[in-house]
């Protein structure tokens, strides 16, 4: 049973009046609203004009290579008619959105198409509650649960006229957060079925997911390595779940330094960090950054840019094996310079704290074996070699000759 038009009209002025105290008295309002759209029009309120009148759009290209062939894309190819059908039945307008709310997908009724695409209601757009206000899609993603927008809980006036129902929408595996399904309309339109048809079509997005594409080590008995593996010390190669990547040496460099701040970086601050002050323009990290989206099946996100999957590097490795203080374990790790050729600033800055560490390791302590394998990663540095054999003394030691041959050849 739908809602009564005179009942949504004195909800519709209550949350007129809510907004209006708020805008003119602030946390006077908070007896007229619920705590969650306070909250959310206290983080809107530094960050959007209530002018404002439309979402902004992040790069459409980057937008659409994050989407196509991601498990998102795909569940939703595989149940589009259903979420159409919704649509155009209810004359709603439907989106996907990623983990940053960032609209990947929309499907809208005749009506409120248009109303959508007035206001970027559209893929690409930023539909985060500091890029336009509160909203129900941002809710949903941000508190991890269904959420409601009813007219002027809205801030942004630009939707002061819709209503929208939103619900997150899981890795059906792992639990993970991919995104939000949201559905909007008119206010007149509100419906109390409304939050639960989004939770339904969040559970339906979440059966038709490819679970092959996101867990492929589930469906055999394979017990390999799984995530992202890096080594970037000495001959660099990236492989996924076991399967080797195919990147040139740029790409490979962003990755690094991704796999480095797992908090995420700033598209600016990435750039700052793989090409210093190169000039090279950021539309082209954005490519860059799309092909290696791609690649990891639509794993890493932006705003910030931050890798989604489990990672190891063998950098991590050799300076875990380093603060326990085993120099043994950190050789067997240390493949040798990190990224030789390397411009970027952040990696040649790494490289030769990890070189700089290793080597004062050896001297610390001169493990005659992991002296050798380090004498074949750098055969010049007679200071450790000599430092080894001066710690064995007149000892016997069957590495002994190997260090003496190796101290030659480098003296030579």
């Amino acid at each position: 049973m739908s809602t009564p038009p005179s009942d949504l009209q004195d909800r519709r002025l209550a949350s007129l009046l809510a907004w209006t105290t708020f805008v003119e008295q602030g946390d006077e309002a908070a007896s007229l609203v619920r705590p969650e759209i306070l909250k959310s029009w206290h983080r809107s309120q530094p960050h959007v004009s209530r002018d404002v009148t439309e979402a902004p759009l992040d790069d459409e290209s980057e937008a659409r290579a994050f989407w196509v062939g991601s498990p998102l894309q795909q569940a939703v190819s595989r149940v589009e008619a259903e979420l159409r059908r919704t649509a155009e039945d209810g004359d709603l307008v439907l989106a996907v959105t990623d983990q940053q709310t960032r609209i990947l997908w929309t499907y809208g009724g005749r009506v409120m198409r248009r109303r959508a695409e007035s206001v970027n209601f559209v893929p690409a757009a930023r539909w985060d509650d500091e890029s336009v206000g509160t909203n129900a899609l941002d809710l949903a993603n941000r508190q991890q649960r269904p959420s409601m927008v009813f007219s002027a809980e809205h801030y942004a006036p630009i939707v002061h006229n819709w209503v929208c129902w939103a619900a997150p929408v899981h890795d059906p595996v792992s639990g993970a957060q991919l995104g939000v399904v949201d559905l909007s309309t008119t206010w007149d339109r509100t419906h109390p079925i409304g939050l639960a048809t989004a939770r339904v079509l969040a559970r339906l997005i979440e059966t038709a997911m490819p679970i092959s594409a996101m867990h492929p080590t589930l469906l055999d008995d394979d017990t390999g390595p799984t995530g992202l593996q890096l080594r970037l010390l000495g001959n660099a190669e990236a492989t996924l779940d076991g399967s080797r990547l195919l990147l040139n040496r740029r790409q490979t460099e962003i990755l690094a330094i991704l796999a480095l701040n797992p908090a995420g970086l700033s598209l600016d601050r990435l750039h700052a960090l793989v090409y210093g002050d190169q000039p090279v323009t950021l539309s082209t990290l954005k490519a860059e950054v799309s092909h290696l989206r791609a690649a990891l099946g639509g794993q890493l996100a932006s705003r910030p840019y931050r890798l989604t999957l489990p990672v190891s590097t063998d950098i991590d490795d050799v300076l875990e094996a380093l603060r326990r203080g085993d120099a043994a374990a950190a050789i067997a790790s240390y493949g040798g310079d990190l990224l030789p050729g390397t411009e970027s600033p952040a990696l040649v800055e790494l490289g030769e704290y990890v070189a700089v560490s290793m080597r004062e390791a050896l001297l610390a302590n001169p493990d005659p074996h992991a002296v050798i394998r380090y004498s074949e990663l750098a055969p010049y540095d007679v200071e450790v070699l000599e430092v080894c054999l001066a710690a064995l003394g007149d000892h016997p030691h069957p590495a002994k000759p190997l260090l003496k041959g190796r101290l030659a050849v480098a003296g030579a």
